[in-house]
C-alpha cells in the first residue's frame, strides 16, 4: 500500500472513532429523554443496545446484505438507513432543542445525503467498472462474484494472454501457467503408477489438463471449493480452450467440497495427489498446508503413491517454502524439494503484483513426496513438454542440508507457521 492511501485510511478512521466517541453524551442524553434513570442505568442501556446493533449488523452484512446486494449497494443501503434513522430521531426527541431554521437546515442536508446516496446508487455499475479497470486495467472481461469469492478473468481473446484473479490474487497467468503446470504435474506422474489421481484445488481445470495428457490415466477427481470456477473453466471459451476442454473428459469427476473435510470422509485410495492450491499464508487455506492435512493425505496415498505440493516462491519466501517441507515431512512422509524459475514479472502490476521488481516472485517453490521417498526425475515414456526437460528438473532440485533453515519448525491446525 503506498504512502498516500495509507494516510488516508488513517486520516478517515480517526475521524470515524472521533465520531463514534462523539455520540456517546448525544445517546446517553437521548436515553434521559426516552426513559428517566440514573447514569448507570443509562450507560448500561447504551452499551446493550451498541452490542445488539453491533451483532445485528455484523450478520447482515456479511450473510444477507453483501451476497444480495453487493459490497457497494449494500454500503449505500446501510448509509440510507442510518441517514433516516438519525434524522427521525433528531426530529422526533430533540424537536423542541431546534430553531424553525435547524429543523429545516436537517431536513435540506438530510434530502443532499439523500440524493448524493441515491445518486450514487444509480452510478454503482460505473464504480465498479472504474475501480476494477483500476485495479486490473481496462482488460476485464468477466467479473462475478461466486459467493466464495470474487473471480475476475482479463484478456484470453485477440492474442492477449489470460489472467485469472481470485479475490484479487493473480491466480492463472497466460504468460507462464504451463510452465508452473508443468513442473507441478509431471515429476508426480513420472515415476511409478498414476492410473488414479486426486486434484486439490485447480479449479481453472490446467493441472487436470496435464493430468489427461497421460493416456493410462483411469480416473481424476478434482475437489474445489468454488463451483463458480469450474463452471466458468467449463463455459468461458478462452479458459476452456487454455484447459484444453479438460472438463469435457469422461474420466474428471468434479467433487465441490472443502479439500480437508473430502479428505477426512474419502475411503479412496490415489496413485497421485497434486495439491494446487493458492501460496501459504495465514489465510483461510493455512489448513490446507498443516501437518493434520497431510497426515490425511498420506492415508489416501496407494501403495506407492505420491503427493506433489506447490509451496510459494522460494527466493522472496524461503521461510515459508520450507516450513510446508517440513510440515510434509512431519506427516510421515519424504520429501524432494525443487523448484522452477522463469516466473514472469515484466506484466503490468495488479493486486498482488509488486510493482518494485527487486520484490515481485521470480520462481514457484514445490515439494515431492511418497512414504518411501520418490525419484525427482521424468519418465521415458510421458508426453512432450514445452517447458521442461529432464536436465532443467535434474538441475532445479534444491539441496536440504544447505537451503534449509535449521530452526523451521512443522505448521500444525494449533500452531500456523506462515507469518512471513
Amino acid at each position: 500500500m503506498g504512502g498516500r492511501p495509507r494516510c488516508l485510511l488513517v486520516a478517515f478512521s480517526l475521524a470515524i472513532g472521533l465520531l463514534i466517541g462523539a455520540e456517546v453524551p448525544l445517546l446517553m442524553e437521548l436515553i434521559q429523554r426516552i426513559r428517566r434513570q440514573d447514569a448507570g442505568g443509562a450507560v448500561a442501556d447504551l452499551f446493550a443496545a451498541d452490542y445488539v446493533g453491533a451483532l445485528v449488523g455484523g450478520l447482515a452484512f456479511p450473510f444477507l446484505l453483501l451476497p444480495l446486494l453487493g459490497q457497494l449497494e449494500g454500503v449505500l443501503l446501510t448509509g440510507t438507513v442510518n441517514a433516516l434513522a438519525g434524522g427521525a430521531l433528531v426530529l422526533g426527541l430533540f424537536r423542541r432543542d431546534l430553531t424553525r431554521r435547524g429543523r429545516w437546515l436537517l431536513i435540506v442536508v438530510n434530502l443532499v445525503v439523500l440524493g448524493l446516496l441515491a445518486t450514487a446508487a444509480v452510478l454503482v455499475d460505473d464504480f465498479e467498472r472504474a475501480a476494477r479497470q483500476a485495479v486490473y486495467g481496462r482488460d476485464v472481461r468477466v467479473a462475478l462474484q461466486t459467493g466464495v469469492q470474487e473471480v475476475v478473468l482479463t484478456g484470453g481473446t485477440r492474442g492477449r494472454p489470460l489472467d485469472l484473479f481470485l479475490d484479487g490474487r493473480l491466480r492463472v497467468s497466460g504468460h507462464d501457467e504451463r510452465r508452473y503446470h508443468e513442473a507441478l504435474v509431471h515429476p508426480a506422474m513420472s515415476d511409478g503408477r498414476h492410473a488414479r489421481v486426486l486434484v486439490l484445488g485447480g479449479g481453472d481445470g490446467l493441472a487436470a489438463r496435464e493430468v489427461l495428457r497421460y493416456a493410462d490415466v483411469a480416473r481424476v477427481d478434482v475437489v474445489e471449493l468454488d463451483a463458480g470456477v469450474v463452471r466458468l473453466a467449463r463455459r468461458d471459451p478462452a479458459l476452456s480452450s487454455l484447459n484444453a476442454h479438460a472438463y469435457d473428459d469422461p474420466r474428471v469427476h468434479v467433487v465441490t467440497a472443502d479439500a480437508f473435510c473430502r479428505l477426512r470422509h474419502t475411503r479412496s485410495a490415489y496413485d497421485v495427489v497434486i495439491s494446487d492450491l493458492p501460496d501459504p499464508g495465514i489465510t483461510a487455506s493455512t489448513k490446507l498446508y498443516s501437518q493434520e492435512f497431510y497426515g490425511l493425505v498420506s492415508r489416501v496415498l496407494a501403495p506407492g503413491g505420491r503427493l506433489v505440493v506447490h509451496a510459494g516462491p522460494v527466493a522472496s519466501r524461503p521461510r515459508a517454502y520450507w516450513t510446508v517441507e517440513a510440515t510434509v515431512r512431519a506427516a510421515g512422509l519424504r520429501t524432494v524439494p525443487y523448484r522452477v524459475g522463469g516466473r514472469d514479472t515484466g506484466f503490468a502490476a495488479g493486486p498482488d503484483r509488486s510493482t518494485d521488481a527487486s520484490r515481485a516472485p521470480r520462481d514457484w517453490g514445490f515439494v515431492l513426496a511418497s512414504r518411501t521417498g520418490p525419484a525427482l526425475s521424468l519418465g521415458p515414456g510421458g508426453p512432450r513438454l514445452r517447458t521442461l526437460t529432464r536436465a532443467s528438473l535434474a538441475a532445479d532440485a534444491l539441496d536440504p542440508g544447505r537451503a534449509r533453515p535449521p530452526d523451521v519448525a512443522p505448521s500444525t491446525l494449533v500452531h500456523p507457521r506462515y507469518a512471513d
